[in-house]
């Protein structure tokens, strides 16, 4: 078996705050394979962002071990081993949609004409292309996370880490990102960490799904999904898929019980 590019080992996290201690992470182990969709559900609060902030090494676990393509998770950060596209967009409204995908390069140093080819590639495959002079208020919701996840692509990082990023957009918005992501995930080969509070998204996305509990998170559930990668959004009205979101639905309400 290959070595996983994401692996918790007994992870656990204890937040110290003026209230007490915060049990945010309890005993998690988790492998994430090359290349797999991986959403994680669980109830608010339940750890799902702070164990995508672990692997990003924004937050640093008390307890157990955690490793990235082989490496600590700072030093996964420091060898550019992922993108991160957060909950809003956060583009700044004063740089151009373009200016705005180029920022991490100019930090990284990339030279301008492999900054502007870049670009000109991730706008491509986010269905962008010929949008890149306009300013983030000259698009829509959907369009400026489209341009989010485009700036987390531009350094061609291995792994995608994404926290909620579309659930602030309406349905009908938010069911044709997803196709338009799976479509992404099907060309690039990324490995992807997906934040979700919505079941059947994350049965449509994903190749495995972790079920979350109430804090202190735990996983209750690991399910590899038997859906097709291939897959329309019709699939939805399956039994294959309705067992799926059973599945994931029971998970939850044993996580809020045990």
């Amino acid at each position: 078996m290959k070595k996983p590019v994401i692996e918790a080992k007994d992870l656990d996290l204890t937040f110290q705050t003026n209230d007490g201690p915060i049990h945010a992470l309890s005993g998690v182990n988790l492998e994430i394979g090359k290349g797999e969709f991986v959403s994680f559900i669980g109830p608010s609060g339940c750890g799902k962002t702070t164990f995508l902030r672990c692997i990003a090494g924004l937050e640093h676990p008390t307890g157990g071990t955690l490793s990235v393509n082989g490496l600590s998770p700072d030093d996964a950060r420091k060898a550019r081993s992922y993108g991160y596209v957060f909950q809003a967009a956060g583009l700044y409204p004063w740089r151009t949609i373009a200016g705005n995908i180029k920022l991490p390069l100019e930090i990284m140093g990339f030279p301008k004409a492999e900054q502007d080819a870049r670009v000109e590639k991730v706008l491509d495959l986010v269905d962008l292309a010929g949008f890149g002079k306009k300013f983030p208020w000259q698009l829509s919701g959907g369009m400026q996370q489209r341009a989010s996840i485009a700036r987390a692509l531009s350094f061609d990082a291995d792994i995608l880490l994404m926290d909620e990023p579309f659930g602030a957009l309406d349905e009908i918005v938010r069911d044709h990102l997803n196709e338009q992501l799976l479509q992404l995930w099907a060309r690039t080969e990324k490995t992807i960490a997906f934040v979700t509070h919505s079941i059947p998204e994350a049965v449509f996305l994903s190749t495995k799904i972790v079920v979350m509990s109430p804090r202190p998170g735990r996983i209750t559930d690991v399910i590899d999904s038997p859906l097709p990668r291939d897959r329309p959004l019709d699939i939805r009205d399956t039994p294959e898929f309705i067992s799926i979101a059973h599945r994931v639905r029971e998970g939850l309400k044993a996580g809020h019980e045990a």
